[in-house]
């Protein structure tokens, strides 16, 4: 099967969820140098998806001027506070940093990769179309040189490909610059006003807090749909998949494992639980036209008790409600099961013609070992900055949300079933699948049976392409 996943990169998560259909040019900062210079001359570096990228022994960014090239996404503060971070610790190295919405982005990202002045670093939620056809370099060296390879396993496998395409197994392609989480945030004002005094145990109890919030006249949850944005309902429902049924199918499908699909009987039955949902007014009535970050500042405003979202989010809402908001996992269908989450990597790659390969290499094993790097993951990025398993965990401020999805993570980390985004299964099912149905649903011209099977419809057209 001919799975080229040509004209986009995969829509996500997590972490960015912003979609759109048009491209525009990117903005350009440019991160502050410092006085004196500390790191190395440019290394350029060649490379095919089947063959990994030579490297020295020491991978450094030397002596010499540096100037990174690299995309970020932006609404997202954390890659430029480590870049910032970077350049006070090399002061030789400066960035060039075009940052821009994610859909405009991932649109741009097939050219980014192909042309002259490849990116250093580049914002990826996957990469598999990317590194079959070498446009992405192959970490495996790297890997070796800093030794990521006797890090935790699950750190790596989700930036991994295999040499039939799927994902989870085979030569490195990207890093993670923190490992994210998402869950159930709640304003814990409104919660108590609903009579909750301890997170739901079971799918019905937290169905039962939904009811209470939408008889009280409560927003029962905030969240975005805007096309632009992504749907943000893609969250809830993933959620309730793993609520009512196994996590490891649904891995199966985002990894494009032989003969999987998303149209299963126990994921129809958590479409028909978002269905009623929908239908039972839990959601903002202009769901469909709201944006991410509009939906985030609504939420920190006092809008919506609950909200389905990522720890990336931990710093806005302690700011936005300090001491008021609180966090966790998606409870399971039955009493006694294990709680269930996606969890991915801020992913970030390296062009296969970048100029300065040694350097963004060593840049992303700075971001996972440096304790003011992992001080600046945690307390910007509300993340697990991962690195090597004895690596100290940074503090966490008292009464921050952090705490709790930092918890919550120790937890998921037991069960085994954490899983990645639905909305990174392939290159476009986020835009083109996920997105589309769901603001169909919204609009009541969808049910939750024709919802999987458009999805999976796109999904077998994409790999076919």
């Amino acid at each position: 099967m001919n799975k080229k996943f040509l004209h986009l990169l995969s829509i996500l998560i997590l972490c960015g969820i912003v979609v759109s259909a048009c491209a525009s040019s990117p903005a350009t900062t440019e991160a502050p140098a410092a006085e004196a210079p500390a790191a190395e001359a440019d290394t350029t570096t060649d490379t095919t998806a089947e063959e990994a990228a030579p490297v020295s022994e020491t991978p450094s960014c030397g002596t010499d001027p540096v100037v990174l090239n690299a995309y970020f996404e932006t609404g997202f503060d954390l890659p430029f506070k480590l870049a910032e971070e970077f350049t006070k610790q090399y002061p030789n190295v400066t960035w060039d940093i075009k940052q821009d919405q994610f859909a405009n982005l991932i649109n741009e990202t097939p050219r980014l990769l192909a042309g002259d002045n490849a990116p250093d670093l580049i914002r990826l939620p996957t990469m598999v179309s990317f590194a079959k056809q070498g446009l992405l370099m192959n970490l495996d060296d790297y890997a070796t040189a800093f030794g990521w390879d006797e890090w935790p396993v699950p750190q790596l496998d989700q930036n991994r490909v295999g040499e039939d395409g799927t994902r989870g197994s085979g030569s490195l392609y990207a890093m993670g610059l923190n490992y994210s989480l998402t869950g159930i945030f709640y304003n814990k004002e409104l919660a108590a006003q609903i009579g909750m005094t301890e997170a739901p145990a079971t799918l019905a109890e937290l169905e039962d807090l939904l009811a209470s919030a939408k008889a009280a006249g409560l927003l029962p949850i905030m969240q975005w749909g805007s096309a632009k944005s992504g749907m943000g309902l893609a969250f809830p429902l993933q959620a309730l998949m793993a609520s009512v049924g196994p996590a490891q199918p649904i891995s199966d499908w985002i990894y494009q494992k032989e003969g999987a699909t998303i149209d299963t009987e126990s994921n129809l039955v958590a479409a028909q639980h978002l269905q009623d949902w929908i239908d039972n007014g839990y959601f903002p009535t202009d769901i469909n036209a709201i944006e991410y970050t509009d939906a985030n500042a609504r939420f920190g405003q006092g809008e919506g008790v609950f909200m389905f979202n990522g720890d990336w989010q931990n710093a806005s809402y302690d700011t936005d409600m300090p001491g008021n908001v609180g966090f966790f996992l998606m409870p399971p269908a039955e009493a006694g099961g294990g709680p269930a989450a996606m969890s991915a990597p801020l992913t970030y790659g390296i062009a296969a013609n970048a100029k300065n390969a040694d350097c963004a290499a060593f840049f992303l094993n700075w971001v996972a070992s440096n304790q003011t790097a992992r001080e600046i993951d945690v307390a910007v990025g509300g993340s697990n900055p991962g690195g090597p398993a004895d690596a100290v965990m940074p503090a966490v401020t008292e009464g921050s949300v952090t705490n709790e999805t930092l918890a919550a993570g120790v937890v998921l980390g037991k069960t085994g079933s954490a899983m990645d985004f639905i909305a990174n299964a392939t290159s476009a099912i986020f835009a083109q699948g996920w997105t589309p149905e769901l603001q169909k649903m919204v609009g009541g011209k969808q049910d939750a049976a024709g919802l999987l099977e458009a999805v999976q419809a796109e999904y077998l057209r994409e790999l076919e392409e």
